[in-house]
C-alpha cells in the first residue's frame, strides 16, 4: 500500500473511531507556549490538582494536545493511597477530569 493511500486510511479509521489519541507536547514546544501565554505554568496547574487533594504526591504529569486542546494530565498520590488521575485545561486550570486510575 502506497504511503498516501496507508495515510488516508489512517484518517479514515480515526474519523470513523470518533477520536484522535492524544499527542504529547514536548518540552520546547511546552516552553514556547508558555512564553507566550498560552498556556498557564505548570506551578500553577499543580497548586489546583492539589487544592483538590491536600498532601497528594505528585506521581506524573504531561502536557498533551487532545482533540485541538491543551492538557496537562497530571497523576497524583492521595494521603489514603489513591491514584487519582486528573486532567485540566493548560490555559484556564480548570480540572476536565477527575478518576482514579486502574
Amino acid at each position: 500500500m502506497s504511503l498516501p493511500l496507508r495515510r488516508a486510511a489512517t484518517a479514515a479509521l480515526l474519523v470513523l473511531s470518533g477520536s484522535v489519541p492524544a499527542l504529547d507536547v514536548g518540552h520546547d514546544e511546552a516552553l514556547r507556549l508558555r512564553q507566550e501565554g498560552r498556556i498557564r505554568p505548570f506551578e500553577q496547574i499543580l497548586t489546583e490538582a492539589l487544592r483538590q487533594y491536600p498532601g497528594g504526591q505528585l506521581l506524573e504529569a504531561e502536557l498533551e494536545r487532545e482533540d485541538g486542546h491543551l492538557i496537562y494530565e497530571i497523576e497524583l498520590l492521595t494521603p489514603d493511597g489513591v491514584v487519582r488521575e486528573l486532567e485540566l485545561d493548560a490555559r484556564t486550570g480548570n480540572i476536565l477530569k477527575d478518576d482514579v486510575d486502574d
